[in-house]
């Protein structure tokens, strides 16, 4: 019996193949999954259908936007989406990219607005962003009342185009303010804040990866020489803000972990503060409960 040869390789997967050597060769923690999303991202289809693609429909955008990638662009900003638990959100130049560490983050502030015995959750979301939390939030926990914050204005925008595409939007309410004085209105009312603000000490710099340091906002980004500075302003915000019995979930650096519970202390009205970690097991998040106004 004769061997029957294997079926030609298609040209756009010979093609994935080397860009994934030039993403790897720049550097790209993921070159694989980068190069097959930017082929999937201009043929307009998904990842597992990228071998249907015909040789005669392949496109030269994507090595156009290979080498954006292998410039270290962020994968989002090229394709102009970001995923983050059940949403497709809009982001590019100006907004932080959301992470995959964060889904964590909110998931267990969804789980602990769950177990809350409140018809209507009030919610405030520090430092939004893309709108990620706000929005995964409100989808999350359908009767909840989510207010979200943000001081730059260009991250403001694309937090505004991500709640108006989004179906749960009408349930956050925007607001243009610094997080540290935000919100007077609502003073002992909230049932849960929530914020992934800037961490990163400014002593860290040149080791940031250049997809966050040379593409994310510097003020989503570096906080003080320590990275603390803006999470102490938050323990007061949230100090101020929550109800007794509410809860304050905040991200932080995986080096980070057993610093950030020591802030949210009991002589400041503090109990159960505790740090949590990601689905790497790397801590990730501090939560304290409000006992005291």
């Amino acid at each position: 019996m004769t061997p029957t040869s294997p079926p030609p390789r298609s040209l756009l997967l010979a093609e994935v193949a080397q860009a994934t050597q030039r993403l790897a060769a720049a550097g790209v923690a993921s070159p694989r999954f980068d190069a097959e999303e930017l082929a999937a991202f201009v043929h307009a289809t998904d990842r597992a259908k990228l071998h249907l693609v015909g040789d005669a429909d392949f496109d030269a955008r994507y090595w156009e936007a290979v080498a954006r990638r292998e410039a270290r662009e962020p994968l989002q900003h090229i394709t102009g989406r970001a995923f983050f638990r059940y949403l497709e959100l809009q982001v590019g130049a100006g907004v932080f990219v959301p992470r995959p560490e964060t889904e964590s983050v909110v998931g267990w502030a969804i789980d602990a607005v769950r177990a809350m015995d409140v018809a209507e959750p009030l919610i405030v979301d520090l430092c939004t962003g893309s709108g990620a939390i706000a929005l995964a939030l409100a989808q999350e926990v359908p009767r909840s009342r989510v207010h979200a914050v943000e001081l730059d204005e260009d991250a403001l925008g694309w937090a505004r185009r991500n709640v108006a595409n989004t179906a749960e939007g009408s349930r956050v309410t925007l607001h243009h303010g610094d997080a540290l004085t935000a919100l007077p209105e609502l003073d002992g009312q909230v049932d849960l804040v929530v914020s992934n603000p800037p961490y990163i000490p400014l002593t860290e710099w040149e080791y940031v990866a250049p997809e966050a340091r040379d593409h994310d906002p510097e003020l989503a980004l570096f906080s003080g020489e320590d990275g603390l500075e803006t999470i102490r302003g938050l323990e007061r915000t949230a100090r101020r803000l929550l109800r007794p019995g509410g809860i304050v979930v905040v991200e932080h650096a995986d080096t980070q972990g057993g610093q950030v519970p020591w802030i949210f202390t009991e002589d400041r009205g503090w109990a159960d503060a505790a740090d949590h970690p990601d689905l790497n097991n790397r801590p990730r998040f501090a939560t304290a409960r409000r006992v005291t106004r």
